[in-house]
């Protein structure tokens, strides 16, 4: 594979220069762009994968050291060369803090040059071929495969296709982190569906180069923005290029990202808890702030006070609770989590009872289609406000609040459905009075068993369903017979009664009178 090089100088000439002698240095190399200043160096960058970059040192507006800070930034690993016309120490100095390869003095002569250039050539390849070393393994495997087996989906079939790789991982031992795109939601929904494509696999693919170049380890997509990272490098070093990682991502995109990571794993049940360890973390984004690595270490165990089946059904009782606005239930459940035999003592206990009620709440809650944190509109100054809080009534009364806020949002919300069906039915009825029609037709309509769309409408209405359409049919009625051209057994077949006798009967009824009485009345 070629090798790309980015030549960049505001002389015209010296750029001319630099690319007929890089062309015929007889090496793997291919002059991918020049540009005569840092910003069109930096575009050009962000177009193409850069290997190594032939720069001036001394240039307006951006210099050669600004610019290659920003080169850098953009593809940590590129090799980066400054050649000028200066001796200046303290340019050389500067070149050497930001990890210049070289820096060569004009006029360069070929030799120098070439030989310069074969080195650095030569370390390419060399780290191309570790890359390819390290990689080579999961080539081999169907990364779904690797996903299912952390995910324990059907752990026992799928552990046989990836223990080969799972044991590289082990010998210098690995973590997992998952790493996630900000703010899609907002950031792109007036967009078109391509363009968002578009810029999620913009991020998608710097997150990829970056894991590859800086060698951090496996990249494997698992949701459309969502990545996993397997370690391959010591925690030390993985912690401290994730936080690399988040800053890089920011200087390249509109978006940002946020990393969940788990412990370091020698096996493979370490490594699923700290896979899980990740997904906890991440889960915690909303509370603990977007744009930032989250190190999750702790996993609840089993039989934790937090992960115990009395926890889980006293949650699902609050989340019954906040569904059927039941603010009484929601208060009693608020009160066993935080004082299930004793007070919670500790202040990272409290975050922990939270995050674990939060993420719960908003697993089930996104099984309905609704959004806990959108819905309540929290954001990263809420965990200041809850530490703030120096009693455990305190951070209980403003936990009751929040929830009784959701609570009466869902009723809102809910109630505002249903006066929309009721509204679509009650048009219905009265577009079609004509036709014969029942609770059960109108139910079928609508996709509902007639006695619960019978008991939504008097919920709703106070009415009957039969009351309500034999009203509008009698209203009908007497509208037709002020229509002295219509006979009233005519009126009876428009209105669906094949009977006159029975027609008659239900008039009556209803109005106290006979159609025919009712015309004698009205002079009709």
């Amino acid at each position: 594979m070629e090798i790309n090089v980015l030549l960049v100088d505001d002389e015209a000439v010296d750029l001319e220069w630099l690319r007929r002698r890089v062309l015929g240095s007889g090496l793997n190399l291919q002059v991918t762009a020049t540009a005569n200043n840092g910003f069109n160096a930096l575009k050009a960058m962000e177009q193409e994968r850069i290997d190594l970059i032939l720069s001036d040192i001394r240039m307006p507006i951006m210099s050669g050291i600004e610019f290659a800070r920003k080169a850098k930034e953009i593809q940590p690993s590129v090799k980066i060369v400054f050649i000028s016309g200066h001796e200046d120490f303290e340019y050389a100095k500067e070149a050497i803090k930001i990890s210049a390869s070289a820096y060569l003095l004009k006029p360069v002569e070929d030799q120098e040059l070439y030989k310069m250039l074969g080195e650095l050539c030569a370390t390419i390849e060399r780290e191309r071929d570790q890359d390819r070393t390290f990689t080579e393994a999961l080539t081999l495997v169907n990364e779904e495969l690797l996903l299912r087996w952390l995910n324990e989906i059907s752990p026992e079939q799928v552990e046989g296709h990836i223990r080969g790789y799972l044991q590289t991982l082990f010998k210098t031992g690995t973590a997992a982190a998952l790493v996630e795109i900000d703010d899609l939601e907002w950031k792109t929904g007036d967009l078109p569906e391509e363009e968002r494509r578009k810029q999620i696999q913009k991020v998608m693919a710097f997150i990829q180069h970056f894991t590859t170049e800086m060698k951090l380890g496996t990249f494997i997509v698992s949701q459309p923005t969502r990545f996993l990272l397997l370690a391959s490098v010591p925690e030390t070093a993985f912690l401290e290029l994730l936080e690399e990682l988040i800053r890089a991502v920011r200087g390249i995109s509109p978006f940002s990202v946020t990393v969940g990571v788990g412990s370091f794993a020698r096996d493979e049940e370490a490594l699923r808890a700290s896979y899980r360890q990740a997904q906890a973390a991440l889960s915690a984004k909303w509370l603990v702030g977007k744009d930032r690595l989250i190190h999750e270490a702790r996993v609840y165990p089993g039989e934790s006070r937090f992960a115990s089946a009395r926890t889980d059904e006293i949650l699902r009782r609050m989340l019954k609770a906040i569904l059927s606005y039941d603010l009484v239930t929601i208060d009693d459940c608020l009160l066993e989590l935080f004082y299930q035999g004793s007070p919670l003592a500790q202040k990272n206990d409290v975050y922990d009872l939270i995050i674990r009620i939060t993420t719960q709440l908003h697993a089930d809650l996104r099984e309905i289609n609704e959004n806990l944190y959108e819905l309540l509109k929290w954001d990263t100054h809420q965990p200041v406000l809850l530490f703030q809080f120096e009693t455990i009534h305190d951070i209980t009364s403003w936990l009751r609040k929040r929830f009784f806020e959701l609570s009466e949002l869902l009723y809102v919300k809910k109630q505002k459905q249903k006066r929309k069906l009721i509204q679509d039915i009650m048009a219905y009825v009265e577009s079609n009075l004509e036709q014969k029609m029942t609770l059960k037709d109108v139910a079928a309509r609508f996709d509902f068993t007639p006695n619960y769309l019978g008991f939504l409408f008097k919920e709703e209405t106070g009415r009957h369903f039969s009351d309500y359409l034999n009203e509008l049919k009698t209203k009908r009625i007497c509208e037709l017979l002020t229509d002295p051209t219509l006979k009233i057994y005519e009126i009876a077949e428009r209105m669906g009664y094949r009977n006159i006798i029975y027609f008659n009967r239900q008039f009556k009824q209803a109005t106290g009178m006979t159609p025919g009485e009712y015309r004698k009345t009205h002079k009709i």
